[in-house]
C-alpha cells in the first residue's frame, strides 16, 4: 500500500496501514533518522485559522466551522420533522418544507466536506503547497475522498426525495418511485459514507476508541446513518393499504438520525478548532502536534 503524499528528497516510507486497499496511516523516516507517523484525517482537517485565536464555537472564517453549522441546521430540520410528524395537528406541508430545507443544508455541508477532500494537500513540504482551489477531483483510491463523494450523492438524493414529497397528490406507485426510492438510496449512500469514514479513523474496518474525538464523530454519524436506513425501510408505502410499513418507526428513525447527526456536527467544531493552527515550518511538524494519533520517534 502507498499513500498519496509526495515526500521531500531524503525522506522514505517505512510502513503504510489502512482498511482494505486504502492507506490512512503511514510512517515516514527523515534524513536524520527521525520517524513521523501520519494519518489521513488529521492531515485533511489541518488548516490555518485566518481569524487567529478564536473561541471554539465561533470561527466563521474557517471551512470546518461552516461545515459544522450547515450540518447542524440540516440535522435539526430532520430531527424536528421526525418529531412533528408524530404530533397530531402538525402541518404536513410545513413538515415537508422543513425536510426539504434540511436536505439543502445537508447538501451544502456535504459539498464543503467534498471540497475539503478534493483540495487536500499532497505535499508535506509547506514551501511546495498547491494554492489553487479545485471544485472537484478524481481520487477513488482515497477512502476519505470516496466517503465525501458518496455522502454528497446521498444528500442530492434527499433533495430529490423531499422535493417530490411536497406534492401530496401522488399515487402510491408514484410515492414509492419518486419519494421512497431516492430516500432509500440516499440513506444507503449515507450508510456507506459513514462506514468509510469510520474505517478511515480506525485504520481498519472496526475499532473501539472511546477516548478519541474523531472516533466519536464518525461513530455517532454511523449510528445516525443506521437510524436513517431503518426509517427508509419503514417508510415504504404498501400498495394494498396505501400506508407506510410503519409510520412510527419511520418518524422515530428520522428523528433519531437527525439527533445523531446534530451531535456529530457539533463535535466537528472542537475538532476544527484543534486543527486550525498555523501551518508548520518544517517537514514532519504536522504529526507532532499534541492530542493527535501521530507521534515522533527518535
Amino acid at each position: 500500500m502507498r499513500g498519496y503524499l509526495k515526500l521531500p528528497e531524503g525522506w522514505k516510507r517505512v510502513s503504510a496501514d489502512g482498511p482494505g486497499p486504502f492507506v490512512t496511516r503511514e510512517v515516514f523516516r527523515g534524513p536524520d533518522g527521525t520517524e513521523i507517523q501520519w494519518n489521513s484525517r488529521a492531515h485533511r482537517k489541518r488548516a490555518p485559522d485566518p481569524s487567529g485565536a478564536q473561541p471554539i464555537w465561533w470561527r466563521p472564517r474557517t471551512r470546518g466551522w461552516w461545515m459544522a453549522i450547515l450540518f447542524s441546521i440540516g440535522s435539526l430540520c430532520f430531527a424536528y420533522g421526525g418529531v412533528a410528524s408524530q404530533l397530531r395537528g402538525s402541518s404536513h406541508t410545513g413538515i415537508g418544507i422543513t425536510f426539504f430545507v434540511g436536505s439543502l443544508f445537508f447538501t451544502s455541508a456535504a459539498y464543503l466536506q467534498y471540497a475539503e477532500a478534493a483540495n487536500v494537500e499532497h505535499d508535506v513540504d509547506p514551501e511546495r503547497r498547491r494554492r489553487r482551489w479545485r471544485p472537484a477531483s478524481w481520487e477513488p483510491d482515497r477512502i476519505d475522498w470516496l466517503a465525501a463523494l458518496v455522502q454528497l450523492v446521498g444528500t442530492v438524493l434527499f433533495n430529490v426525495s423531499t422535493f417530490a414529497a411536497l406534492n401530496h397528490d401522488l399515487s402510491t406507485h408514484q410515492v414509492n418511485d419518486r419519494v421512497w426510492a431516492p430516500d432509500a438510496f440516499g440513506s444507503a449512500a449515507f450508510l456507506i459514507a459513514s462506514l468509510l469514514a469510520f474505517a478511515e479513523v480506525c485504520h481498519r474496518w472496526w475499532c473501539w476508541r472511546c477516548r478519541s474525538l474523531e472516533w466519536w464523530i464518525v461513530a455517532i454519524n454511523l449510528l445516525g446513518s443506521v437510524a436513517f436506513g431503518i426509517a427508509a425501510v419503514a417508510s415504504l408505502v404498501e400498495p394494498a393499504s396505501g400506508l407506510e410499513v410503519s409510520a412510527r418507526i419511520a418518524n422515530g428513525g428520522t428523528a433519531a438520525g437527525g439527533v445523531c447527526f446534530l451531535i456529530g456536527a457539533v463535535l466537528l467544531m472542537p475538532e476544527a478548532a484543534r486543527e486550525a493552527q498555523p501551518l508548520p515550518t518544517a517537514v514532519g511538524a504536522p504529526a507532532d502536534r499534541p492530542g493527535r494519533e501521530s507521534e515522533q520517534r527518535a
